[in-house]
């Protein structure tokens, strides 16, 4: 039986070579001359952290890192960003999660989207990704357009994998 997969997955190299490059930028720009900011991968790869010693450093900071990582193909959907918080002595960072893997929320919001309209295909949770089946491959290219089509809505970067006839 034909079928594909929905992930969201960030290619953890890339994402690797965006902070860097980041860092290198940030570190020669005339205006971070003199300001302690700096951007920090999490050694689990989750979170990205952003700090500086005002909220337009991290802001101006945030917008080189965003230019890098849409420049290196990483979908700007997989970033959820936290508050900006003070951390002391007059610095400030920001947290940006990565999302690695579909939250059962939004997978249940694809199945639903998929019986509401009306296709003869089936979606199935599994784990951190859906499983997509149906009796033939047009339907699943349906199925993929109208996910491609929601994807701004429902605020989700996904990748269609493991596509099988």
């Amino acid at each position: 039986m034909p079928s594909f997969d929905v992930v969201s997955k960030i290619d953890i190299a890339e994402l690797d070579n965006a902070v860097n490059q980041t860092k290198k930028e940030i570190s020669t720009r005339y205006d971070f001359q003199g300001v302690n900011g700096d951007v920090v991968l999490a050694p689990d790869k989750t979170s990205i952290t952003v700090k500086a010693n005002s909220e337009e450093k991290v802001q101006a900071a945030k917008e080189v890192l965003l230019s890098k990582l849409a420049k290196r193909g990483i979908s700007l959907l997989a970033l959820e960003y936290e508050p900006i918080e003070k951390t002391g002595l007059s610095n400030v960072k920001q947290l940006i999660k990565l999302q690695q893997g579909i939250p059962v929320e939004k997978s249940k919001e694809l199945v639903k989207l998929l019986k509401d309209s009306k296709m003869k295909v089936q979606g199935s949770i599994q784990g951190d990704q859906l499983r997509v089946t149906g009796k033939n491959k047009d339907d699943l290219q349906a199925a993929m357009a109208l996910f491609r089509k929601e994807a701004d809505r429902l605020q989700l970067d996904m990748q269609f994998t493991n596509f099988r006839d």
